[in-house]
């Protein structure tokens, strides 16, 4: 079989520095370059060419007012990433150099291992325990199960009849804007394969201390989903 031509540009030990800030300060994110997926799914380019041509043509930031993408503004991006790393992202990780021991590193991995594995779980029992199953209590949450191919996108399968809709579960800080945040395109594709299989559809679920962090958009939205849900199903 023919290897397919790659186009991407190798950045080497450079790319996770370029990776570590851009996911940082969210430049790639779909208010800033678009839905690029969606958009070259419906593009279906036969050439590099003929998709970088459609997608100047057609990519429009997701903001609340949404913007044009030219070759200026993903300049201006990159310019921008340019300015956090050097100015941010290099002082910050020079410090942190300076002062690393390895018995950091040490109560780092435990701790991760450890420690944090169990705030999440105890997170986790909380916003489903304590808030979805008293806000929906016909509606049963269970564990997805881990040998499920959506295991590693979906924390809770909830069933409504012979269907289902998925709920993920992101730990987030007070700080946190909601509005921002954006599943990978790995995650959207496990979230559609879902949706084809069970019928509902996944819910993203802001873990915010143990409580829903999203609680006044996201409850709306689960209560409707169950509604349809029903409304399809023969139970």
């Amino acid at each position: 079989m023919d290897r397919i031509q790659k186009y991407s540009l190798e950045f080497g030990k450079k790319e996770k520095v370029l990776n570590y800030a851009c996911q940082t300060y969210q430049l790639s994110r779909p208010n800033k370059v678009g839905t690029v997926m969606a958009l070259i799914r419906e593009c279906q380019p036969k050439s590099f060419e003929e998709w970088e041509q459609w997608y100047f043509e057609n990519a429009y930031t997701t903001a609340k007012t949404p913007t044009k993408i030219t070759p200026e503004i993903l300049r201006e991006l990159g310019e921008r990433l340019h300015e956090k790393i050097t100015e941010v992202v290099i002082p910050e990780w020079q410090q942190a150099f300076s002062q690393l021991s390895r018995e950091d590193c040490v109560d780092y991995i435990y701790n991760l291992t450890i420690n944090r594995t169990y705030d999440g779980f105890l997170r986790e029992k909380s916003v489903v325990n304590d808030g979805l199953a008293k806000h929906f209590p016909e509606i049963f949450f269970e564990e997805s199960n881990p040998e499920l191919d959506h295991a590693g996108d979906i924390d809770y399968v909830a069933n409504v009849g012979n269907k289902a809709f998925g709920i993920q579960i992101k730990p987030v800080t007070a700080r946190a804007n909601f509005g921002n945040y954006s599943p990978t395109e790995r995650m959207k594709a496990g979230f559609r394969d879902f949706e084809e299989k069970y019928g509902g559809k996944v819910f993203v679920v802001f873990s915010l201390d143990g409580e829903i962090g999203n609680k006044e958009i996201i409850i709306e939205q689960i209560q409707q989903e169950i509604e349809r849900l029903r409304s399809k199903t023969n139970v």
